[in-house]
């Protein structure tokens, strides 16, 4: 199939998904689904794992409404000795740290999931403190919301905004910026309320009220669900402002010695790196004066409501590119997303229906963060998220590396520069069909699995097969980036992303992890919110019990053949660049 049909298709695509959303599209389906007698099941919004019932099992779920309701859940959980673990009404978080289940049979017994899902009705602002109190489940959007009618903004959120205030936080969730308390929103946290267990005579369970200043407070706040639940979260917030957001676009020969001068310059400043097309798209992203004209309304095209049909089509057709090993058609695929994205601005829209050029200017509860897919609808059937596993559409991976110094930032650029030189530049295709490299800049934080210095988040998604032990396209030059990363440059690994190798070691990248273990053992010490799922990310012992394919998606590096797909070409070799990683290679023979 010639490449420049493929581009034509893949764009008409696109501009079918691309026209004004809907104000509705159907929605997300919950997290946790029960079958009558048959136990409860666990899923992420991805439905990157609990695709069959043995995945995560769920003895029993709890629903509780109020902090009193949560305190007598986790009193009974720990009078019985049951384990214990938290999801919200989102769940998108990528690794399996709300899944309680120890593997099935027996463990399904005495396993507790608690669901923030109704634990979401509070939000108070008190404009005097210039604070907002709320719910651990409180979905972010009504948290942004009550400020901003009240005067006030969040001067920090992630993204996406299909999230809870409690998720957010216990995940070290964040947008970009260096400046003032920075980008993450844990550190714009100044209280929280924390569930924890506790012994008979103190009635099984107790509550922490933690304000920062508290010797426990650094733990609490970027806590992964091992330490209780979180019930309530105070944040603080600034005078309500506007901000002006430009997008240039720029050759990228000058990426890794500009990044950090662009971040200083401008408080919410990210770039976004498309590889293979030589271009970094740098955002200009600052303050306005709130009489600046302008009303606009970030709604990033990944993010908006997408028909059903055409994402499935575009699903389809990256699956045929990727079978036939068709580089030229992913690429082809590549330069139509680029070209769709700069033609509507990337979702930034000047009156809040369509961009019609830069700057856009509006006000930050509008700017920060979008999500319009996740506002639903059960009346609308055409339209859902683009990943909603329901309708096979997208399905990717997404490892985000974290480097600091920042340093270590631009070396990894010139090693992936170097990659893209050897195996060619059609070979960093795949990632381009998606959002490219999205760097973004985070400040250090007191939070102890925080970022203990100023550090660059790196993000980028990729194709991700149906089937785990399915070979990718360029597998080889995605593990070696991967490596580069994490293991090269010691980047550290998002919490709520990457996929399982990506915690190998992981303990030791974090300097505080002895002060976080030691708040674990004084709050937990029976490990109640423990789980053999949680313990494979924090534990960082990745991969030592290898099994045939477990390279392919994420479990291991390969040190043997078997860990790759042999019988389908693709064997264990030393990276091209960084000699010392382990990537699985497409071969025709065993020998070359």
């Amino acid at each position: 199939m010639p490449a420049t049909f493929l581009l034509h298709l893949h764009l008409l695509l696109l501009l079918s998904c691309r026209a004004p959303s809907p104000a509705f599209s159907l929605p997300p389906r919950p997290p946790v689904r029960c079958h009558s007698g048959d136990g409860c099941v666990l899923s992420n919004a991805y439905g990157a794992w609990s695709s069959d019932r043995d995945d995560c099992p769920v003895a029993a779920v709890a629903y509780p409404s109020s902090e009193p309701e949560v305190l007598a859940a986790v009193a009974r959980a720990s009078a019985t000795g049951a384990r214990v673990k938290v999801v919200s009404a989102f769940a998108h978080t990528i690794p399996k740290l709300a899944c309680p289940s120890n593997g099935g049979g027996n463990g399904t017994t005495t396993t507790l999931l608690i669901s923030t899902a109704r634990l979401a009705s509070a939000v108070e602002v008190d404009a005097a403190a210039r604070t907002v109190t709320a719910d651990a489940g409180a979905p972010l959007r009504a948290v942004i919301d009550a400020a901003e009618a009240r005067g006030l903004s969040l001067a920090a959120a992630p993204y996406w905004e299909g999230v809870s205030v409690g998720g957010v936080v216990s995940t070290g969730s964040h947008g970009s910026s260096w400046w003032g308390r920075g980008g993450a929103v844990h550190d714009h946290v100044v209280g929280l309320r924390l569930v924890v267990p506790a012994e008979e005579g103190d009635g099984w369970a107790r509550v922490l009220s933690l304000r920062r200043g508290d010797d426990l407070f650094p733990a609490a706040l970027v806590s992964l669900g091992l330490l209780g639940v979180v019930t309530k979260i105070t944040l603080s917030l600034e005078p309500r402002f506007k901000r002006s957001i430009t997008y240039e676009y720029r050759d990228d020969s000058t990426i890794q010695d500009d990044f950090a001068a662009h971040a200083s310059r401008h408080e919410f400043a990210d770039i976004t790196w498309y590889p293979s097309q030589h271009t970094a798209v740098y955002r200009v992203d600052d303050r306005a004066p709130l009489d600046a004209s302008g009303d606009g309304v970030n709604d990033f095209i990944g993010f908006q409501a997408t028909p059903i049909a055409a994402t499935a089509a575009l699903r389809a057709l990256e699956t045929s590119l990727e079978r036939s090993k068709n580089v030229k058609g992913k690429c082809a695929m590549a330069s139509a997303e680029a070209a769709a994205k700069r033609l509507a601005g990337n979702g930034l829209k000047n009156n809040g229906v369509l961009f019609t050029g830069y700057p856009v200017v509006g006000y930050q509860g509008k700017m920060q963060t979008s999500g319009s897919c996740a506002h639903s609808s059960a009346y609308d059937l055409l339209s859902a998220c683009g990943w909603d596993p329901r309708f096979h559409g997208l399905f990717f991976y997404e490892s985000t590396a974290i480097f600091s110094p920042p340093a270590r930032f631009r070396e990894f650029v010139l090693d992936v520069k170097r990659l893209r030189d050897v195996a060619g530049a059609d070979a960093l295709c795949g990632v381009d069909v998606y959002n490219g490299f999205l760097v973004r800049f985070v400040k250090a934080s007191v939070a102890h699995l925080g970022q203990h210095e100023d550090s660059v988040v790196v993000d980028f998604n990729y194709y991700r097969a149906t089937d785990p032990e399915t070979p990718r396209l360029s597998e080889d030059v995605w593990e070696e980036v991967e490596q580069l990363a994490l293991v090269k440059h010691g980047a550290r690994p998002h919490w709520a992303k990457n996929r399982l190798v990506a915690f190998d070691g992981v303990r030791g990248k974090y300097p505080r992890w002895a002060q976080f273990a030691a708040a674990k053992r004084r709050l937990d010490p029976r490990g109640m919110f423990d789980s053999k799922w949680s313990d494979e990310v924090v534990g960082g012992e990745v991969g030592r019990s290898k099994g045939d394919g477990c390279a392919l998606d994420g479990r291991c590096v390969c040190s043997e053949d078997r860990h790759c797909s042999p019988e389908q070409g693709y064997y264990c070799r030393p990276g091209l660049v960084f000699t010392e990683a382990r990537v699985c290679r497409y071969s025709v023979s065993q020998n070359q």
